[in-house]
C-alpha cells in the first residue's frame, strides 16, 4: 500500500522507514499505514490493533506533537469516510503541539477561516483556494479529505462527490465508498432523480452483500 502524503504532515514521523530510524518510529510508520488501510477497508479489528500499537510506540516518547500526528492521521480517515467532524483524540494533545499540527486539526474540524495553508500539508493547502480542485490532488486519500470538508463546509462542487465515490472504488476502500455513495443516492433522491438514487442504493447493497 502507497504511503499516504497524510503522513507527511510536517514531517509525520519523518524517515520512518529509513535505516537509521529509532524503532519506535519505524514500527509506529508501519503500524498507523496498517491502521489506515484496514479503516479504510473496513476491517474494523485490525484497524483497532493496529491504532493502539502506533499510539503505544509514540507515548513511549512522550512527545505531544508525535503523538497528535498519530491521532491526526486517525482522524483524517475517519473524516475522508464521512464519519466524523473533528478530532477528539487531539484536544489533550493540542496545547503541546506543533503549529501545523494544531492548523491540521483545524483543517479537518472545517475551521478553515483565516487558516493559514503553509502550515498544512500541500494537498489541504491548496484545498483552501476557493472550490477544491480534487482531481489535481494526486494522494486518493488527501483527496478524499479534501472533498469531505469541503462537503461540511458546503463548498463542495456537484462533480466532486462523483470524484470522491470514483476516489473510494478505485482504492477498494469500502467504508469511505459506501459513506459518499449514501450522500450521492439521497442528493439525487432530494432533486428527485429517483432512478439515480435507486441505481447508488443498488451499488450499496452489492458492496454489503460482497457480492453474493
Amino acid at each position: 500500500m502507497k504511503t499516504f502524503l497524510l503522513i507527511a504532515l510536517s514531517g509525520l514521523l519523518a524517515a520512518c522507514a529509513g535505516k537509521t530510524s529509532p524503532a519506535w518510529q519505524s514500527n509506529a510508520h508501519v503500524a498507523i499505514n496498517n491502521h489506515l488501510a484496514a479503516y479504510l477497508e473496513g476491517r474494523e479489528r485490525v484497524a483497532t490493533q493496529e491504532l493502539l500499537l502506533a499510539r503505544r510506540e509514540v507515548a513511549r516518547t512522550g512527545d505531544a506533537t508525535q503523538m497528535a500526528r498519530v491521532e491526526l492521521s486517525a482522524c483524517a480517515a475517519q473524516i475522508a469516510s464521512l464519519a466524523a467532524t473533528d478530532c477528539p483524540a487531539f484536544t489533550p494533545l493540542a496545547s503541546d503541539a506543533a503549529p501545523p499540527e494544531k492548523a491540521y486539526a483545524a483543517y479537518l474540524a472545517g475551521k478553515t477561516a483565516g487558516l493559514d495553508g503553509s502550515l498544512l500539508p500541500a494537498a489541504q493547502g491548496q484545498s483552501l483556494k476557493g472550490n477544491p480542485a480534487l482531481g489535481s490532488i494526486a494522494d486518493p486519500l488527501s483527496r478524499l479529505v479534501a472533498a469531505a470538508v469541503a462537503f461540511r463546509s458546503g463548498r463542495l462542487p456537484p462533480e466532486g462527490i462523483r470524484v470522491a465515490i470514483d476516489t473510494a472504488a478505485g482504492e477498494g476502500w469500502r467504508r469511505p465508498l459506501l459513506a459518499w455513495l449514501a450522500v450521492d443516492r439521497d442528493q439525487r433522491r432530494a432533486a428527485g432523480d429517483i432512478d439515480g438514487a435507486e441505481a447508488a442504493q443498488r451499488r450499496i447493497e452489492r458492496i454489503v452483500s460482497g457480492g453474493k
